[in-house]
Order: structure tokens, then sequence, then C-alpha cells
């Protein structure tokens, strides 16, 4: 089991239900695949380093997980199309 971290950067746009419900589709995909989620980062709405699809600001959330060497690249392919995910980013930690 490796160690991860998902960057997710979601419309800010929408209302905060909204937002939280896109987060657990976020966590949902993760845990779907066999990941175990150790640690949720949420930064809030912060301004974007440029623009992207004409917004310049966007939620910020960081999500820590351990997951088999697999799984990052199954997440990666189902997150591309969730419509209200602007940016996503998946690293592997060092041990």
């Amino acid at each position: 089991m490796n160690k991860y971290e998902l960057g997710v950067i979601i419309k800010p746009n929408l209302e905060e239900e909204a937002q939280k419900a896109e987060l657990e589709k976020v966590q949902a995909l993760i845990t779907r695949f066999g990941g175990a989620i150790e640690k949720v980062d949420e930064w809030g709405k912060r301004r974007l380093a440029y623009e992207i699809e004409k917004l310049t600001e966007g939620f910020y959330t960081f999500i820590t997980f351990t997951a088999d060497s697999k799984a990052p690249s199954e997440i990666e392919s189902r997150i591309r199309i969730v419509e209200n995910v602007i940016r996503y980013l998946i690293i592997r930690l060092d041990a």
C-alpha cells in the first residue's frame, strides 16, 4: 500500500451543500478502488493562479489516502468526468 495525496479544485459558484456532495463523490471514488482516507484538508475558496474556464477562484481540498498502486489511475479516469471539478492532481508521498 502506497500513500498518496489528491488535490482537488471544485467550482466556486456551487452552494455549500453541492460542494460537500462533490467532495463526497471524490471520497467515494477513493474508497471504491480500495483506498483508505487518512486526512481531508479543506482550504476553502482561494484565488486561482490563472483563469480556468473563465473562473478566477475555486474551492481547494487536499485528501491524503493509502491505496494500491493501481488505484490512482482508476481514480483519475473517473474524476476526469466529474463536471464540477476544475482541476485535480494525485501525487505519491514518500515514506
